[in-house]
């Protein structure tokens, strides 16, 4: 094999970067030419490919996001994308692809493997959820973000007496919220992989209150349902003034911690 591409797509996660990093280096080292993949799928349909060298992966190992971009594709899902998309492997001399994603981008993976092509998928993603890994690239800089966020927010929400329902991202899977509400001491944790009763999740509240406890963090997993209906209906049956926090995209962003960027 002497050309290969290299491609992150679907949602970015921190260490996507050093896992770019990475799969250059290691193939440059290897006599292997590496063609970088502008905005995942899209970029390989429409043919937005460059050779990378050691310099295009020069002082990006520390930074967030992927320099190649990343895009979703819903031309790549159909029969006449993913033609297109050979078509296009086939003009630039490229034998083998390296997919940086979650389970979206493997999906496409394996739709090009079968068609032919040698494929290796890198699993990057903050949701933690791709079968057969232990941890994803991109899990434990989320994790670090969320714990930092749930931290402060215990701050304001001691100071002021309240409950707060902190929602994290994770699509189906709890981990995000089950890893950070373990780690930062939540009172309950919501995943979508085991049923919650609301009455138990008020009765401890209320438990709580009554012990003289100030506040309490409710992690909550995205999957679940409407974060602000749960947060009215707690209050309603606790009396206990309950704040929602959505932290959003900030989980995907930032510095990669230590354990991302030798994962990658």
């Amino acid at each position: 094999m002497k050309t290969i591409g290299v491609l992150t797509s679907g949602g970015d996660a921190p260490g996507m970067n050093a896992a770019i990093r990475a799969v250059v280096r290691t193939a440059i080292y290897n006599g292997i030419k590496v063609m970088g993949i502008d905005r995942g799928y899209n970029g390989l349909i429409n043919g937005n490919i460059k050779e990378m060298d050691l310099s295009s992966v020069g002082d990006i190992i520390h930074r967030g996001g992927t320099v190649l971009r990343t895009a979703r594709c819903e031309e790549f899902k159909t029969e006449e994308g993913r033609q297109k998309a050979l078509t296009v492997l086939k003009v630039f001399g490229i034998e083998g692809l390296v997919v940086i994603g979650g389970d979206g981008s493997f999906q496409g993976a394996q739709k090009l493997s079968h068609a032919g092509i040698k494929t290796i998928g890198i699993p990057g993603t903050i949701d933690n959820d791709l079968a057969y890994t232990d941890y994803t690239i991109g899990f434990d800089t989320a994790l670090n973000t969320v714990l930092d966020s749930v931290s402060k927010i215990r701050d304001t929400s001691a100071s002021h007496g309240r409950a707060n329902i902190i929602e994290v991202m994770g699509r189906h899977c709890g981990d995000i919220a089950l890893y950070s509400g373990l780690a930062g001491g939540a009172e309950s944790i919501i995943v979508p992989e085991e049923d919650f009763d609301i009455d138990s999740i008020c009765k401890k509240l209320i438990q709580g209150k009554n012990r003289g406890k100030l506040h309490s963090i409710i992690m909550l997993a995205e999957g679940i349902g409407n974060a602000f209906e749960l947060g009215k209906e707690i209050e309603e049956k606790t009396g206990i003034e309950t704040r929602v926090t959505i932290l959003g995209h900030v989980q995907r962003g930032g510095s990669p911690t230590a354990f991302d960027r030798i994962l990658a």
